[in-house]
């Protein structure tokens, strides 16, 4: 097929044409955005200053969830707070191509930290004798090497499919952010087979590991009967956050790529649920039943407010 892409910049139609709900929505992804970043690098630097936390695979994978938290969300929130100040919000078609690929770079590689806890903690709980020799270090750089191979992987085959379209006009996105669907409404060719595609890369993915990190967790909670009291309330509750923020990843994944290709009415409210809240609960998520992520935050703030009491 040959290109005939034409348009240089896509015009986004953003969440309101209202200015003044736009005021007041830039003040609310605002605060949003600084907590998101301000809670997600606040695990990250805790993890990293704490030796003890650091050598625990668990954390090790946690301080990479939170980075990429922060990355999701600060590629698509500073743009969507810097577009309400504009009535005519426009993006070039590179930056556009840009942004398709790192949100959805970072996404997969987010998916794949999440496989590999999972997998950490069925050891943990499984086999507890063979933990230590098991999730060794060397392991679980691999799989971090892992998911940012699987994630390059499967945004550069998604922007491959974007770049074949040819975009002859209209140029107006209705959304905050370029993304596939959005996109594939204004290709001016039938884009059925381009559809098919994307389901195969995105949402059948989505709905592959999401039925695998369940039945994972089954298994895991099934063999949880053999523990005492305490050991199970103690797996519980790690188990618990991370089924919980798997849920708040891989449900909206699911809801906008595993479906047909009928208009969605609320694939903006889900997007902003993905890329904007789920970046700010997951911290929360991790920290609230958490001792000792929370004995960890206290004692690095504490050394941080005695630090500049000792260098008077």
């Amino acid at each position: 097929m040959q290109n005939q892409t034409i348009v240089t910049e896509f015009v986004l139609l953003g969440l309101s044409q209202n200015p003044k709900v736009e005021k007041l929505l830039f003040v609310i992804f605002l605060l949003l955005y600084l907590a998101t970043i301000g809670g997600n690098m606040t695990i990250v630097v805790t993890i990293a200053s704490s030796p003890v936390l650091l050598g625990s695979p668990m954390y090790f994978f946690l301080a990479f969830l939170s980075l990429l938290d922060a990355c999701v969300s600060s590629i698509v929130t500073p743009t969507m707070i810097i577009d309400l100040f504009y009535k005519r919000k426009t993006i070039s078609f590179e930056c556009c191509m840009t942004q398709v690929f790192s949100v959805h770079f970072f996404s997969a590689v987010e998916v794949i930290i999440l496989a590999a806890m999972a997998y950490d903690r069925y050891v943990a709980i499984c086999k507890p004798l063979h933990y230590s020799s098991i999730m060794n270090r060397r392991l679980c750089g691999i799989l971090v090497g892992i998911a940012f191979a699987g994630g390059f992987l499967h945004s550069i085959i998604q922007i491959i499919f974007t770049l074949q379209l040819p975009f002859c006009g209209p140029n107006f996105i209705d959304h905050f952010i370029c993304d596939l669907f959005p996109l594939l409404k204004l290709a001016c060719t039938d884009t059925h087979i381009f559809v098919i595609l994307v389901f195969a890369n995105s949402g059948s993915i989505c709905i592959i590991i999401f039925s695998f990190l369940l039945v994972s967790y089954v298994v895991i909670l099934f063999s949880l009967r053999t523990h005492s009291s305490e050991g199970r309330r103690k797996a519980l509750s790690t188990c618990g956050s991370h089924i919980t923020v798997v849920v708040l990843f891989f449900v909206p994944c699911i809801l906008i790529y595993a479906r047909p290709t009928s208009p969605f009415s609320l694939e903006k409210n889900v997007f902003i649920f993905a890329d904007v809240l789920t970046p700010l609960l997951n911290p929360v998520v991790y920290t609230f039943r958490n001792k000792e992520m929370k004995n960890a935050i206290r004692k690095m703030w504490r050394s941080l407010l005695v630090a500049p009491d000792i260098l008077k």
